[in-house]
């Protein structure tokens, strides 16, 4: 080995130090509240390596360096990209993520390197979990990307290969592994559902309604708050998750960006059979570092940024809640969204409540409902594993302090009726809340926990939340499925223009009314209040959604042009004798 080959690898090996430890500063701090300068410190570290190794190649690989570890790097770079995106909410950093992990994928450097180089069999070991854990984050992206081939793909090259390990090195536990493939199952199973559905990202070609402009538009006379943050949160035992996303947050996530539009639609390369390619030995150096800042559209605003928190206790959340509130702007709304169950013990019996509701004596045309755990305290969400305790529990007067800024507070939870304290108990803004049925619905014998929160499925995928709770199980024709998007999507326009003329809006909605976001979130709650009240024959309001302020009557779900669409929808999709339009003893 020549000396400047060497000197080369050293110096190679000195930056990679270098560089993994300001990643491991900027991995631990949260994505919010600032700190976003470890994020860059930490890119330009890796930037730098990935020129070395570039400019470099021939003399790294002749003094030592191996593919395994040309992937980590990449791999890294992935990660800073994906961690801007959670901190940033831009598309071109969820891109940059998903360009990255492609290459270290489909040139198989981590394959590679296990099967093929030195090192001993623990080292080897060492480098298929860090191939697991790529394929994991790789997996995620590509969810969010929506990118269903290559989640199809990528599940089934985890899968296969957690069992060749479990060969390859048998007295290791891979336990953990096995998890996670299971939690993945559950997961796809759940968000793919109704193959064909569109993204839950806000679509101008669908969610936007020129018919409305001019009454959106009176709104701008008086004050407006844009949704600029969001806090997402979800903490319910054995919910549907993969990693440490959430189904629930999953989806909200999604259905608080844009979708991207132009340059941001890649096409993605297609993976082969095996996940690599012919050309072991090809430059890495062909990745941009930099493809992402190249990548813009003009045509779309900032998205929110969200803080996503997974499982947090209760001091955790409110940390959060504190420090985004302190950097909110005037013109800002923050939206809380937290999906929990109310106690340990709902959170036991809301993952059962299926199966035992079945077995009980009615008629098949009647809905059944979730058994309430009748508690002497139901006025708090439990955030916290098994046991009991007051600091897991989570109280409206907790969220009470931050109504000094305005608030738009999605709560779903058997326990979301106690949040009605807020109203009128605000500190400086009046505070808007949309509030879950404190009983989910579902058709006798359809299984509807593995499909997450039913409220947050209305609101971020109305169209499949109602082909759900209709029992519908199979594959809908796709002449059937866009006629039913035709009439959501007329349904949404009319409700639309009905709100923003009703006379008596309260301001509370008023100066919300023209973010696209939480104006598409008021109409589907809007939809998901009437669809519940028609889908059992009596009312009775613990099925029901509830908002405050009160949204006005002409939105109310007896109201023709409310309901008209709904029983169009059911009769298109051949389910209307599951729901009970003619019964007019229902009154709001």
């Amino acid at each position: 080995m020549a000396d400047g080959e060497a000197g080369a690898y050293r110096e190679f090996k000195a930056l990679a130090e270098a560089a993994d430890r300001k990643f491991a500063r900027a991995r631990d701090l949260p994505l919010y509240g600032g700190g976003d300068h470890h994020s860059r410190k930490a890119f330009k570290a890796y930037t730098r390596l990935w020129r070395l190794q570039q400019e470099r190649r021939r003399e790294l690989v002749a003094g030592g360096l191996r593919r395994w570890e040309i992937g980590e790097v990449a791999s890294r770079i992935g990660q800073l990209y994906y961690a801007r995106y959670l901190r940033t909410a831009e598309p071109r950093s969820l891109v940059g993520a998903y360009v990255f992990y492609e290459a270290i994928y489909s040139r198989g450097y981590f394959g590679a390197a296990a099967g093929a180089e030195g090192g001993g069999r623990h080292q080897a070991l060492l480098i298929r979990y860090k191939e697991l854990r790529f394929i994991a984050r790789f997996l995620v992206v590509a969810m969010l990307m929506r990118r269903a081939e290559a989640v199809d793909h990528l599940a089934g090259r985890l899968r296969a290969f957690v069992e060749e390990s479990k060969v390859a090195y048998p007295k290791t536990n891979f336990k953990e592994w096995k998890q996670v493939l299971q939690e993945l199952g559950r997961f796809l199973k759940a968000d793919g559902a109704y193959k064909g559905s569109r993204s839950l990202r806000y679509d101008n070609l669908f969610d936007s309604y020129p018919s409305n402009l001019a009454s959106i538009a009176r709104f701008h006379s008086k004050r407006v708050l844009k949704l600029k943050e969001a806090v997402l949160t979800s903490y319910r035992r054995n919910e549907v998750k993969f990693t440490e996303l959430t189904l629930d947050t999953f989806r909200m996530l999604q259905c608080l960006e844009w979708e991207p539009t132009g340059s941001y639609q890649i096409a993605a390369k297609e993976l082969t059979e095996n996940g690599t390619v012919s050309d072991q030995s090809g430059p890495s150096g062909l990745i941009d570092i930099h493809l992402s800042a190249e990548i813009s559209d003009g045509g779309l605003p900032s998205n929110p940024q969200k803080a996503i928190i997974y499982h947090p206790t209760v001091s955790h959340l409110l940390a959060v809640l504190a420090t985004i509130c302190e950097e909110l702007s005037q013109d800002s709304i923050l939206l809380i969204y937290i999906s929990a169950s109310g106690s340990a013990e709902q959170n036991m019996a809301s993952q059962k409540y299926a199966s035992s509701s079945s077995s009980h004596a009615r008629a098949a045309s009647f809905p059944i409902d979730k058994p309430n755990s009748h508690m002497s305290s139901d006025n708090h969400l439990w955030l916290g594993p098994r046991g009991s305790g007051g600091p897991n529990n989570l109280y409206p007067e907790d969220l009470i302090p931050f109504t000094r800024y305005p608030l738009f507070l999605v709560i779903d939870s058997e326990n979301s009726h106690a949040f009605k304290a807020i109203h009128n108990a605000e500190k400086g803004e009046p505070a808007a809340l949309l509030l879950s049925p404190r009983i989910s619905s579902a058709m006798p014998g359809v299984e509807s926990t593995g499909h997450g929160s039913q409220f947050t499925y209305f609101l971020t995928a109305p169209m499949q939340a109602f082909c759900q709770l209709a029992g519908i199980t199979s594959d809908i024709d796709t002449d059937t499925y866009a006629n039913a998007e035709n009439i959501l999507f007329s349904a949404f326009e009319e409700y639309e223009g009905i709100l923003c003329t009703s006379v008596g809006l309260n301001n509370v909605w008023g100066q919300i009314l023209p973010d696209p976001f939480l104006r598409r979130l008021i109409l589907r709650f809007i939809f998901c209040r009437a669809v519940l009240f028609y889908f059992h024959p009596e009312e009775h309001e613990q099925h029901l959604p509830t908002c405050l302020p009160n949204l006005p009557e002409s939105v109310s779900p007896t109201v023709e042009a409310i309901k008209t669409p709904i029983l169009l929808l059911a009769e298109n999709l051949v389910v209307s004798n599951r729901f009970h339009f003619r019964d007019s003893r229902h009154k709001k």
